[in-house]
């Protein structure tokens, strides 16, 4: 008798198994995002290096970010970046420059400072994004900020990336390869403002007729997986390649009937990217440097707090949203786990511990900013009237 289970009969019992989780998450008020999580380092053993389960959590991902896209026509989009690059640079220069000097200061060598800090610099896009949108923060003045400063880290991440790559790797990393790498980046996202305005922009009469076939759902999703891919194809990020081809269809201006299309698919393959997360994060025979990791743990925190007071502030954010948005950005996820992956065994099990608690704590102080900010600056209105998606 054949003892091994049939890949449909594993994908059913992993979607009830999720389906049991969260449910009992949502009973105990406890976001499923952190149950999830936990159940893929569960299932660690079981599951690890699926190739499967990894691709279908990134196709989840992928969609998560094209309904992001879609939300940020570009003229709106081009606002943001604007407002958002002190707060950009300021997030930069703690979390990845300051993080770095910590571990100098501590005896850590510096090709694995430098790697840790690399893995306290990106906020996590997808924990962060599912977060607004399942608590109804989403219209909320600081959900474009926040949106804003993630896809900045988007596009700082792919480089750090490629340069960490080439310096763990042991090759010479040159100003020509670091050149590439952005012009790729510019050239992919000038491509989606062209394809946007040149072609898009002229099909709202076309999506008009067509958009209520149930056919229409494989050309949305296979836009979002075709730009996703190019992304990749590139060796950047998919989750900017999915952005950037949301603000292509934005230009179409039917952005909550696009939504309903693509909902069904993206609640199926989005919870299996965060099992899949779970699943990456290995502990060991123990966990090395613990004052250390506590330390920088602490550090991770303040740095994004800081970040989102004075960036929110200069983005145009009251006092309390812009407290609020800090006490939401201090969860590392996906490009820290890339990063992490890079690393000596011992650092890899360090970082992997890192992300684990800065997510957890994260989505804690997530769920808690609006009441933390309101008893600090009570509940007074900003005058000003910040725009935000629709």
């Amino acid at each position: 008798m054949d003892l091994h289970m049939p890949e449909m009969l594993g994908a059913g019992l992993i979607l009830l198994l999720l389906f049991i989780i969260g449910y009992v998450g949502m009973k105990v008020k406890v976001p499923e995002v952190i149950t999830f999580i936990l159940l893929g380092i569960t299932l660690g053993g079981l599951l690890s290096g699926s190739h499967l389960l990894h691709f279908i959590g990134e196709i989840g991902i992928v969609l998560l970010f094209f309904m992001l896209g879609m939300e940020f026509p570009i003229k709106q989009l081009a606002g943001v970046a604007k407002r958002v690059t002190p707060a950009g640079t300021l997030d930069v220069v703690l979390n990845l420059g300051i993080t770095t000097g910590i571990c100098l200061l501590l005896g850590i060598d510096p090709l694995m400072s430098f790697l840790i800090g690399g893995v306290l610099y990106a906020t996590s896009s997808s924990i962060t994004a599912k977060l607004l949108e399942s608590s109804k923060r989403m219209a909320n003045p600081e959900s474009e900020f926040m949106l804003g400063l993630l896809i900045f880290e988007d596009l700082v991440a792919p480089v750090l990336v490629a340069i960490l790559v080439g310096l763990t790797a042991g090759g010479a990393l040159t100003v020509g390869g670091l050149s590439w790498l952005l012009v790729k980046v510019i050239l992919l996202t000038v491509g989606a403002i062209v394809i946007g305005q040149v072609v898009f922009k002229k099909l709202d009469t076309w999506f008009d007729r067509h958009m209520n076939r149930d056919v229409f759902v494989l050309f949305i999703i296979g836009v979002a997986l075709a730009y996703g891919g190019l992304a990749l194809y590139l060796d950047l990020s998919e989750v900017l390649g999915a952005f950037l081809a949301g603000i292509m269809i934005a230009e179409v201006r039917k952005t909550h009937q696009l939504e309903q299309l693509i909902l069904p698919i993206r609640d199926i393959t989005l919870p299996l990217f965060f099992l899949y997360f779970g699943t990456t994060i290995e502990f060991g025979e123990g966990v090395p440097m613990v004052g250390t990791l506590l330390l920088l743990l602490v550090w991770s925190i303040i740095a994004k707090i800081i970040v989102g007071i004075y960036g929110g502030r200069w983005y145009g954010l009251s006092k309390r949203v812009a407290l609020r948005a800090g006490l939401s950005l201090t969860q590392r996820g996906e490009f820290s786990i890339i990063i992490a992956s890079l690393a000596t065994a011992s650092i890899m099990v360090f970082s992997s511990v890192l992300i684990l608690a800065s997510a957890m704590i994260g989505i804690i102080l997530f769920q808690f900013a609006p009441k933390i900010s309101k008893a600090i600056y009570g509940n007074k209105q900003p005058k000003g009237k910040v725009k935000v998606p629709s």
